[in-house]
């Protein structure tokens, strides 16, 4: 490994490993305390986020706000350069907050007694050893057992003196900072391939393949036109739409040896809704005592239900699904090319749907709709090209996802070597 120190002695920790023979170990306490004050001159909600530390609640995307006539005097004190305890399962819970602020009571505030480089920390508590060692206090007690201060403060914890603390600090923020610019610009490509797998599928599942055939407007306003000679049918003319249950015997439902597929939202998935297996499963005899017709090969299932509802995935292995999915079986049509005509319009369909606060897309709802229907040789040349296109677009797209994630790894490596002294920076 490039730029190693000179000598290096046993931590005696299992996460540190060796480190340089100069550096010191020092227990959580006798680096840091806990905060347990209210309020702040400066009364902004703070939340914690992964990737940015403690930042204002507002700049928070998802996160319900307090209302208005909060006293948020009575949260905790959070100064500029603590660190916040912020998550009851870990995923890398150490926050830093570069803002002055209060936070809610539920987290845990501390901050150092001795001078450092809080940037240091920060890394310091982002390194995969260290979160792996947080982790291991949380598991084998409870299942969300909270992440305690007084774990974090019996932990030893590799020490620099406080001009490499600051190098290293420095180092990290140049290189993790180009790895996450690498990241940036992998993730930007991979949200122009879908934007452009989307357009590939809209084109062809709308205009057909045929570039100079005369169109006509359709009557559907998301659509426009249509090539001329295709026609417009109801969904209910073109399957059969039947909804999936929760059989009885519902504990019995995973017995025997031959299982059948029991698909569930959480089996279509936003990255592959070619579904092949489901992660639960039907017994023979559950299937035969409550009377199920299984959904064929080729079935649509349609999310009706929920926050997934208007997800469609493709049966390639006949099963049987829950209540929030209507199976959409081909009466006449090419199911596959209608896999990819409700994949790429689902959102306007689902937004024309009438709800209150839950997503409910009902079969008399579903069936209504209009749809096109081109003559049926020409659905299946559409469903091959896009099934081969879009085939292509999903490889660059994978090959894009492992560099990302190649990248994420060196980062974590990175850090974890530079904060326990495997790498010597300059």
């Amino acid at each position: 490994m490039e730029n190693r120190y000179d000598t290096y002695k046993d931590s005696g920790i299992e996460w540190i490993g060796e480190i340089p023979e100069h550096w010191e170990l020092r227990k959580g306490k006798n680096l840091f305390r806990l905060r347990n004050s209210k309020g702040n001159n400066n009364a902004i909600l703070l939340a914690a986020t992964q990737k940015y530390g403690m930042i204002p609640q507002s700049q928070v995307e998802g996160v319900v706000q307090v209302k208005l006539n909060t006293d948020l005097n009575t949260f905790k004190t959070v100064h500029k350069n603590d660190y916040v305890i912020s998550l009851r399962s870990f995923q890398g819970g150490f926050e830093m907050s570069e803002y002055e602020g209060v936070c809610s009571p539920a987290y845990q505030v501390f901050y150092s007694t001795v001078p450092c480089c809080y940037y240091f920390f920060k890394y310091m508590f982002k390194s995969y050893g260290f979160v792996s060692q947080i982790n291991a206090f949380t598991l084998g007690i409870r299942e969300g057992k909270n992440i305690q201060y007084d774990d974090f403060s019996l932990m030893k914890l590799p020490l620099p003196p406080i001009p490499e603390q600051q190098s290293i600090a420095t180092y990290l923020d140049k290189k993790c900072g180009a790895i996450d610019e690498l990241i940036a610009l992998q993730e930007e490509m991979i949200s122009k391939l879908q934007s452009y797998k989307q357009s590939v599928i809209t084109e062809a599942v709308t205009k057909g393949l045929d570039k100079n055939v005369p169109l006509k407007d359709s009557g559907i306003e998301w659509i426009g036109e249509i090539p001329e000679h295709w026609e417009i049918r109801k969904i209910k003319n073109i399957f059969l739409l039947s909804t999936g249950t929760t059989p009885k015997d519902f504990d019995k439902i995973s017995e025997g040896d031959n299982l059948i597929n029991w698909y569930t939202p959480s089996d279509i998935l936003d990255s592959s809704n070619d579904l092949f297996s489901s992660q639960r499963k039907l017994s023979e005899k559950v299937i035969h005592d409550n009377k199920i017709s299984l959904f064929p090969i080729g079935t649509l299932l349609y999310v009706g239900i929920g926050a997934s509802a208007g997800k469609i995935g493709y049966v390639n292995e006949s099963g049987y699904s829950n209540q929030q999915i209507t199976g959409l079986i081909p009466l006449e049509g090419y199911s596959r090319f209608y896999f990819y005509y409700l994949n790429v319009l689902k959102d306007k369909i689902r937004d024309n749907a009438f709800f209150t606060t839950l997503p409910i897309i009902n079969n008399a709802y579903l069936g209504q709709e209009l749809i096109p229907y081109p003559p049926l040789p020409e659905q299946q040349s559409i469903a091959n090209y896009l099934d081969q296109k879009c085939s292509e677009i999903d490889e660059l797209i994978s090959i894009k996802q492992e560099k990302i994630e190649k990248l994420k790894d060196y980062k974590k490596s990175l850090i974890f070597e530079c904060v326990t002294g495997k790498r010597k920076v300059s």
